[in-house]
């Protein structure tokens, strides 16, 4: 009966420990922003259009969603396979699905402090007692006997104050800042890789255009030395030809590093060594603009940026951690039970008058420690105030990121058609050009300059048109990416 007794008592205190109030603040989702723009930054209309290709007007349609995979936006089959890859192999992902799986290991574990602990042992002795000097133990005609004990422990530390459950909320919080981190490195990888295909994409554009001009470069530093040599060109004319010339090659080889950075960039990113670089090509040909973007309101990307919902969740573990600090100012209870048996024999282990059982229960306070437990809470709610902090800044760095894509699509659209009519009029000139040079009205050196004129004009385009394409991707990571619309979780 009373071992019946001290299980009740074990089981009641379980039971209120459960059902009492935590100390501390309960923590509430801070209040989404009230602004419904990005300042002057276009959350509706049209950006400007252009001619030739990625000149198409953008739209931006506030309040539209944004697909789990958005890059297949831009219609490259190449592009939708690297980012699949990447987002298999790459390290950073591996890296980040095993901290989550961390935190969900280390929640669940913190939530058996809310439960009992029994243990099992058994011990076994061989002892001699000295007969001269003390009375027997034990009931056995030797003094050498052997001792045999079972054991069952049990201890319990009564939740009371909910310093515990504020410790569960501490590891819950910190496993949705893991999730919502793995989030994020989906988002910037996806992200990474377009903007470096938009990069690649561009850089073999100059380059081809580079060679071109080149080329024609020192058709006309040939032309400019017979002209020398017959007297109509002078040395000076000369001079200045090949040192243009000598710049334009100049110009070549940084192209050439920063593809074949590119490259080695663009196999990191895919979790490989630079030795196995992909077979996949880019060129500005192989992507399509997509013309109608999203802009989501500052309430709803609030809810959609993982960074800022990591910070939340940073935010929630700072304040049950002030809970748990105000706990440890408080009385600390315990309960303790043993139940067993000791036998000479092993045979007669469970037999009658062979059992034990023991229950108590303790309360412990602090009285004196120099104030340690006073400056924790303290520090728990500095802490709490730091959170709170660096969650408001995650949330202006959001709105900004935003806003910053927004005006760069519509400067890109603008660039673009500035720089597009600057090339198309640079090509009309050259085809003039050559025209009077049939009729004999122009020298072949203004031909080679015109032509020289139309290919720096082409490279001004395609930088402008690469930027459109870039920005485009950008504002689709600083809208969150779309992670809450993937129809089933990845492979943790």
């Amino acid at each position: 009966m009373r071992a019946r007794a001290w299980v009740l008592i074990t089981v009641a205190a379980l039971l209120a420990g459960a059902s009492g109030c935590a100390v501390g603040p309960d923590f509430k989702r801070p209040m989404p922003p009230a602004a419904t723009t990005y300042g002057s930054a276009p959350v509706q209309g049209s950006t400007a259009g252009a001619t030739g290709h990625g000149g198409g007007a953008q739209a931006f349609l506030s309040g539209r969603d944004i697909p789990a995979e958005w890059w297949r936006l831009f219609g490259s089959a190449k592009l939708d396979r690297l980012v699949e890859q990447a987002l298999a192999a790459n390290p950073n992902v591996t890296a980040a699905q095993a901290a989550l799986r961390q935190a969900h290991a280390l929640y669940r574990a913190q939530q058996t402090s809310l439960f009992p602990t029994v243990q099992g042992g058994f011990s076994a002795a061989r002892s001699k007692f000295a007969t001269g000097t003390i009375t027997a133990p034990t009931v056995a005609s030797s003094a050498t006997y052997s001792l045999y004990t079972p054991e069952l422990t049990l201890s319990y530390t009564p939740d009371v104050f909910g310093g515990v459950r504020r410790a569960v909320e501490t590891a819950k919080a910190q496993m949705q800042s893991a999730r919502f981190e793995l989030e994020a490195t989906y988002v910037t990888l996806s992200t990474n890789v377009a903007v470096t295909a938009v990069q690649e994409a561009s850089l073999r554009e100059q380059i081809a255009v580079t060679r071109r001009l080149l080329a024609l470069q020192r058709q006309l530093t040939q032309t400019v030395e017979h002209q020398r040599g017959l007297g109509t060109a002078s040395q000076l004319d000369l001079l200045t030809q090949q040192s243009a010339e000598a710049q334009t090659a100049a110009s070549l080889p940084p192209l050439e590093k920063q593809l074949g950075q590119t490259r080695d960039a663009f196999t990191a990113l895919l979790g490989r060594l630079p030795s196995e670089e992909p077979a996949e090509t880019f060129t500005l040909s192989d992507l399509s603009l997509p013309l109608e973007l999203p802009v989501s309101v500052p309430s709803r990307l609030v809810e959609q940026r993982p960074d800022v919902r990591e910070a939340e969740e940073s935010l929630h573990a700072a304040s049950a951690q002030v809970g748990v600090a105000i706990a440890d100012l408080l009385p600390q209870f315990s309960i303790d039970a043993d139940l067993g048996s000791a036998a000479l024999t092993i045979g007669r282990l469970f037999s009658p008058y062979t059992g034990f059982w023991d229950a108590g229960a303790s309360l412990t306070q602090t009285l004196f420690d120099a104030g340690a437990l006073l400056d924790r809470r303290r520090a728990a709610q500095a802490a709490l105030d730091e959170a709170a902090a660096q969650y408001r800044a995650a949330v202006i760095l959001a709105c900004q990121n935003v806003a910053d894509t927004l005006r760069a699509l519509q400067a890109d659209a603008s660039e673009l058609r500035a720089s597009a009519e600057a090339a198309r009029a640079a090509a009309a000139a050259f085809a003039l050009a050559q025209r009077q040079y049939r009729l004999g009205s122009i020298s072949f050196v203004a031909v080679l300059n015109a032509e020289q004129l139309s290919q720096q004009a082409e490279i001004a385009r395609v930088q402008a048109e690469a930027n459109r394409y870039s920005d485009t991707a950008g504002l689709f990571q600083a809208l969150g990416g779309g992670w809450w619309n993937r129809p089933e979780e990845r492979p943790r």
